[in-house]
């Protein structure tokens, strides 16, 4: 809940306000969509797989409030509302590209390990991102 997130004020590191900023589940996914330029809700509801509708509002008005988004409301029928990212916003660009970058690495590692293993159980598979994997 917004009211429980440490404000970004008083965090006590860099690291830290980052994450009380853009921390969570969502809030870098919607970054990475965002960076695509302007989105509607539903656009943003369809890219992430598994995002309630409510869940979705809370991190975009989050995000909103710590300067990081603009909402754009468009007065007509049916309403229209449009989300884009602020110059704060556009700051953290580098960020998710290091981010895309370690991952990519990262799923390269986890790829090369998984062809070295071998499997404990019958029909197990090695991917490392979801369920189904080994412990």
């Amino acid at each position: 809940m917004a009211e429980e997130r440490l404000p970004a004020e008083k965090a006590h590191c860099p690291v830290e306000t980052t994450l009380a900023v853009i921390g969570g589940r969502w809030k870098v996914l919607i970054l990475r969509e965002l960076l695509g330029g302007v989105q509607r809700f539903g656009q943003l509801h369809r890219a992430l797989n598994g995002v309630t509708q409510k869940m979705l509002t809370q991190q975009l008005r989050e995000l909103e409030a710590d300067g990081i988004i603009h909402r754009e409301v468009y007065h007509q029928v049916p309403p229209k509302v449009e989300y884009s990212l602020t110059p704060l916003g556009e700051s953290l660009r580098p960020i998710l590209a290091v981010m895309h970058h370690w991952g990519v690495k990262h799923r390269q590692q986890q790829s090369q390990s998984c062809d070295r293993e071998t499997s404990l159980f019958p029909g197990e598979n090695c991917d490392r991102g979801g369920g189904g994997t080994k412990g």
